[in-house]
């Protein structure tokens, strides 16, 4: 089916666009065209759609879901995990995640990764590929991580890594370069894996070796890393000073309006949001338990018994609406963060833009920042 979306201002990726209309196909993109409605309809459109107020946008990428629904990826039946996950955070924007598990046993570790691999066989909607979040990082910068579970990269870990790799659309391994070798690094590199760097008090030199040898990405900048330093600049001034991606948390409790403004100052077109949600997603829950502790939902926080963040209390909306109004980030820059520059970390080059052959995953946000509608591959997800 042919269809023509309108509405008030759509943003492609990179441009916010007035008077334009889009023209989808099949569930896939056709392009952008100019919207001079006449009386003489288009024979060849078979429903036009009207939306009226609002920025309609590709729909949102988040590469960093630890869980939603009451699911918690790591915890209970791990497809059932993935399919809700998926479903919820579809419900609140975002067409395309990657579920996230926190380090866990290495018994968890492989039962999700073959259910990611079942995952990616059946077209799960909405599955853009696994995000592993450790085991292999550094107990100082444990943050909400159980620190009995972390432990330095192995080579049977190595070799099972690779092998997920060749089977998953994408799959990204988050890392400390205290507890994982250059080589190591380099080799999951070159099979394709996504490294990203994080829950590390390594200093500037060590991570800039690591990004040498293959880490391209860093894992919500700031957070359960070392803190800047003028005369050793650590993790994060390596990511700052470095063309590396880097996922951040738009919350305004992991980050200050003027430190998140700082890095994407720094990094233009290189950072990108994470909602790092966890099970009360899309929830009324007021707690969930995370590998036996209980883990508290007060205020826009989730931490545990000593106030300890747990992951945040947001979707990408929310985040997109503190962006704009508290840090005063220009909106289309805002919605790159989400849309454009996530799919550019991953390589996905039919999503999070309007570009003919795109899938047709859309969201309308109202000008009040709240959700207008979801529709993936041009159908709506209630």
């Amino acid at each position: 089916m042919r269809r023509l979306w309108r509405a008030e201002r759509i943003f492609d990726g990179t441009t916010i666009h007035h008077g334009r209309a889009l023209l989808t196909e099949g569930g896939h993109v056709l392009g952008l065209s100019d919207d001079t409605p006449d009386e003489t309809p288009d024979e060849t459109i078979d429903e036009q759609i009207t939306l009226g107020p609002g920025i309609l946008a590709p729909g949102f990428l988040d590469l960093q879901v630890n869980g939603g629904g009451g699911a918690l990826l790591g915890q209970g039946d791990p497809d059932a995990a993935l399919a809700t996950i998926c479903a919820t955070h579809g419900r609140l924007g975002s067409t395309g995640v990657m579920p996230t598990l926190i380090t866990s046993s290495e018994a968890v570790m492989l039962d999700v990764v073959e259910a990611a691999r079942r995952a990616t066989v059946d077209a799960l909607p909405g599955f853009l590929g696994l995000h592993l979040e450790g085991p292999f990082l550094d107990p100082a910068r444990k943050g909400a991580h159980d620190a009995a579970l972390i432990r330095p990269m192995q080579d049977r870990d190595l070799a099972m890594l690779i092998e997920a790799a060749r089977d998953l659309t994408a799959l990204m391994v988050t890392l400390a370069p205290e507890n994982a070798s250059r080589d190591q690094i380099a080799a999951l590199a070159a099979a394709g894996v996504v490294v990203s760097l994080g829950h590390s008090n390594a200093p500037e030199a060590v991570a800039r070796d690591a990004i040498a040898a293959g880490a391209t990405c860093a894992t919500h900048l700031y957070n359960a890393m070392s803190p800047l330093g003028h005369r050793e600049p650590g993790l994060v001034g390596a990511v700052l000073d470095g063309e590396i991606w880097a996922g951040i948390i738009p919350d305004g409790i992991h980050v200050a309006p003027g430190p998140f403004r700082l890095a994407l100052r720094a990094k233009p077109g290189r950072m990108f949001a994470v909602s790092d949600a966890m099970a009360v997603a899309g929830t009324d829950r007021p707690e969930f338990m995370l590998n036996g502790r209980r883990i508290e939902r007060r205020n826009g926080r989730l931490t545990l018994s000593d106030g300890t963040l747990a992951g945040a209390d947001i979707s990408l909306p929310h985040a997109l609406r503190w962006m704009v109004q508290i840090a005063g980030i220009g909106l289309a820059e805002a919605l790159a963060m989400m849309t454009s520059v996530p799919a550019q970390a991953l390589e996905l080059e039919r999503y999070g833009t309007l570009n003919a052959g795109a899938s047709a995953d859309l969201v309308l946000i109202n000008d009040d920042f709240t959700l207008g509608g979801v529709w993936r591959a041009g159908e709506p997800i209630d």
